[in-house]
């Protein structure tokens, strides 16, 4: 019978070995893995706020801008778009926007910041449809949708929901509440933020 004398120096040595090769596997997998949990620099892009111009809107047109891949929409409203927001409150579900879809600083008779700009996510709160602008104040085929002469607003042809110029929902339609409106502020005079509250 043959005892063989263990080596402890050869062995300690390729414990080690086997350790320091195991831990730099494992280092080498937890890279990739950490990576992945960080978000991409086109995810971290579409998150972020969206600044805009918005005196490259006309008076009474829509410019459509994404956010969050979202359309958000807008209006520069006229003066006689203005006038005509506070004519048809009774038929509106919400008039005095009680339900949380805007930030606090929108909860008032026009839903912006500035009057004659008015900042919505353009997306109909029934099912998700986008809703068309029809700024034609008193249109034919609209007329009788608040209980009168079309006021001008977004109409979705889903199925049939009609708000006015301030986004605000028409009674007796399928959709449930008033257009969404983003965060966003006033940079400048007319550098818009979308997607924050206050300047950075």
């Amino acid at each position: 019978m043959v005892i063989e004398k263990t080596d402890e120096r050869r062995r300690k040595m390729l414990v080690a070995t086997t350790v320091g090769i195991g831990g730099c596997a494992a280092v080498a997998t937890a890279i990739p893995f950490l990576e992945s949990m960080t978000p991409s620099e086109a995810a971290k892009a579409a998150g972020a706020p969206v600044e805009f111009d918005v005196a490259k809107v006309d008076p009474g047109k829509l410019v459509t801008v994404e956010w969050r891949g979202k359309p958000v929409w807008i209006v520069h409203r006229t003066d006689e778009m203005l006038k005509l927001l506070g004519n048809h409150n009774n038929e509106l579900v919400d008039p005095q926007s009680s339900q949380p879809q805007q930030p606090r600083y929108a909860k008032n008779a026009t839903r912006s910041i500035k009057p004659q700009y008015f900042v919505a996510i353009g997306i109909c709160t029934h099912l998700g449809c986008i809703p068309g602008y029809r700024p034609d104040i008193g249109a034919g085929d609209l007329a009788g949708a608040f209980g009168g002469p079309w006021p001008g607003g977004f109409y979705c042809p889903c199925h049939g929901s009609k708000f006015d110029l301030a986004g605000r929902v028409a009674r007796n339609v399928p959709a449930p509440t008033n257009l969404e409106i983003p965060q966003h502020v006033y940079v400048s005079e007319t550098r818009l933020l979308i997607g924050e509250d206050k300047k950075t």
